[in-house]
């Protein structure tokens, strides 16, 4: 019997290749949360830790931030692209909010911390929207125009805040009435769910998201068929400094700082969710639901080491295994 080869860049089996993709990160989470619970430290009550409602909703707020950051990151992918700049964006926003909301006189808080968020989300958008069209006017590669933003954006940071942290207090005033708000569990976790809803139905039922993929699929292919492709590369990446930004906002919130040397890293988390959650890094085929469960694996992965008080060290060897283990299945071939 002959073999046939399927292929995300096989014309006949696209959708066949995303489900694919899916089931294998659904059995991936399914399978890490049974080892999860079968490992769990079990508390003096008899209860396994792991379930704990706490415990669960903890994992879902540390998973949120780098979930926000990773919605952007896999329309950047799907379009062949890469963002390593988030990290740094990442400080820049919390250096600006920090900046505003502990400047100035007591005046109306709910104004001060209005402009903060706008200044913080529209640095960071000012930061993406440059990528993107440098990226796509004089077709340099992403990887290089994204190494560049992540290097002076950093410097940025540091130079605005004289390399210091900037301490966001307790009390009533608009810093720390800006961090309380902004740091709820709600407010993190339900950020990133309403979030993850919108950037779910953009790449699912609009053009727009139709478009993200072709441009990732067959980018030639997409240009003469008069789709705008320099326009869409410059939106996903204005997005992804956009979605940084309000990450960002949530980081100087939950830590109550603006930090200029804060968010190194989390460009490889963001990458590293995208690509365990099936979005291939040759561009054209992934999903946001994708994303979410690979976002949930990074987070129960986690979680379970520090129950199980593994070295740090140790688990950022474990995750290394798991994402060159997922990008091994991700091969562009199957045989069926």
């Amino acid at each position: 019997m002959a073999q046939v080869t399927l292929s995300p860049k096989s014309p006949i089996a696209p959708k066949a290749w995303a489900n694919l993709r899916k089931l294998r990160s659904v059995a991936g989470l399914i399978g890490i949360v049974i080892v999860a619970i079968l490992i769990s430290p079990i508390a003096h009550d008899g209860s396994n830790i792991f379930l704990q409602p706490g415990n669960l909703t903890d994992i879902l707020r540390q998973v949120s931030i780098i979930g926000i950051i990773a919605l952007p990151m896999t329309y950047v992918i799907l379009t062949a692209g890469i963002d390593l700049s988030v990290g740094s964006i990442l400080a820049l926003a919390t250096a600006v909010v920090a900046l505003i909301v502990t400047r100035g006189d007591s005046g109306n808080v709910l104004w001060r911390m209005a402009i903060a968020v706008c200044a913080a989300i529209g640095a960071s958008s000012l930061i993406g929207v440059p990528n993107g069209t440098i990226i796509s006017l004089f077709r340099m590669p992403a990887f290089i125009v994204t190494l560049a933003s992540m290097i002076g954006v950093r410097g940025l940071a540091r130079w605005i805040t004289n390399n210091e942290n900037i301490d966001i207090g307790f009390g009533a005033d608009a810093a720390a009435r800006f961090a309380e708000l902004v740091s709820r569990k709600t407010i993190v976790v339900g950020t990133f769910a309403v979030s993850a809803a919108v950037f779910w139905l953009i790449l699912e039922r609009t053009v727009f998201g139709r478009y993200t993929r072709a441009v990732g699929g067959n980018e030639k292919a997409a240009h003469y068929t008069g789709l705008p492709t320099r326009r869409v590369r410059i939106w996903v990446y204005g997005l992804s400094g956009l979605m940084t930004g309000i990450a960002g906002l949530i980081y100087a919130a939950e830590n109550h700082q603006g930090n200029p040397n804060a968010g190194v890293g989390y460009e490889l988390d963001a990458i590293a969710a995208v690509v365990i959650g099936g979005t291939s890094l040759a561009g054209g085929s992934g999903s946001i639901t994708g994303t979410i469960i690979g976002t949930l694996i990074m987070g129960v992965l986690t979680n379970i080491l520090r129950l199980e008080n593994v070295d740090t060290n140790m688990e950022m060897m474990v995750k290394a295994v798991i994402i060159i283990v997922a990008i091994a299945i991700q091969k562009g071939h199957r045989k069926v």
